[in-house]
């Protein structure tokens, strides 16, 4: 009986390159092939089929991509036809829904979930933006919709500021306008990380002095933190709603509701890295025990 084939491309950086080896161990001691490294910018496909370093990666039995800082338009376009023929964790649908984050709050809501309110609207209608504005009591956020670790984010309070930005933002190229409501909160946040339908693991983020964005790219500080049962349940509901077969949920408290609001899902939620580790965010094991079983389950058709 043949070993089943797995292709893996893994971020290197933040301790990702030791966190592949335990994968790949893993999943070799399960008799499970891996070929790693397949990042599809080096990739090509013809008519016979997808390559990627000399690998046919449609015959595979399964593509484990999981780095958030290098996709580019080509790479994505690439990995969306390999989906076709080739299981992909995450689930490429899934995936593709959670690097929009327009989408991915309707899709929530929709499911019940507590989300912030958003807009999006052509980028010639001004009056909309100040209209929601009004509503939304001078604060609000733009964001692109496809941005990530806080890259793009402008917060804007007040009428002043935002006929200072709406100009600038009109010129730039954009073809329209994601909107969301500010919540009034504490500056931390909560990371859930969401793995085969099961909990994994929450830490918190917390913005640096002058900011409001808690995202580490921007300066956030993590720190220790532990969930309540309400915290996890809408986790759990929100990995389920996108599909997200590993998932990082993002939450925030509200202070004049009183209760959590979901604000992102990230498809690609990052282990811990050595630092972090240090002090005190042991769950890397237990994620790359879950994810090498989800992978295992998979590959050999057996359900959850």
């Amino acid at each position: 009986m043949n070993n089943k084939l797995v292709g893996i491309w893994l971020y290197q950086n933040g301790g990702g390159d030791i966190i592949e080896k335990q994968i790949i161990k893993k999943l070799q001691e399960r008799d499970i092939d891996v070929f790693n490294g397949l990042d599809l910018r080096r990739g090509y496909a013809d008519s016979s089929g997808i390559y990627c370093n000399q690998v046919k990666m449609d015959e595979l039995d399964l593509f484990f991509s999981y780095n958030a800082g290098e996709q580019t338009v080509y790479q994505m376009y690439l990995f969306e036809q390999l989906s076709l023929f080739t299981e992909t964790v995450n689930n490429f649908s899934a995936f593709k829904l959670t690097e929009d984050k327009f989408r991915t709050q309707q899709v929530l809501r929709k499911a019940g979930l507590p989300t912030t309110e958003i807009l999006l609207c052509h980028r010639d209608d001004n009056e909309r933006v100040h209209r929601i504005f009004e509503n939304w009591e001078h604060r609000l956020i733009y964001k692109p919709v496809d941005g990530w670790g806080g890259v793009g984010m402008v917060k804007i309070e007040g009428k002043q500021s935002l006929d200072f930005v709406l100009p600038f933002m009109n010129k730039a190229d954009l073809r329209f306008f994601y909107l969301e409501q500010y919540i009034p909160n504490d500056g931390t946040d909560y990371r859930v990380d969401i793995v085969d339908g099961q909990y994994l693991s929450c830490y918190g983020r917390k913005a640096p002095k002058g900011d409001w964005r808690t995202n580490v790219s921007s300066g956030g500080n993590i720190f220790l933190r532990e969930p309540d049962d309400r915290i996890i349940e809408l986790s759990m509901i929100a990995a389920k709603a996108t599909g997200l077969d590993i998932a990082g949920i993002d939450l925030i408290y509200d202070l004049e509701q009183e209760d959590y609001r979901i604000v992102e899902v990230n498809g690609i939620p990052a282990f811990a890295t050595p630092e972090q580790e240090k002090q005190g965010l042991d769950f890397n094991t237990k994620k790359v025990d879950c994810i090498v079983n989800l992978i295992d389950r998979k590959v050999n058709g057996v359900s959850r």
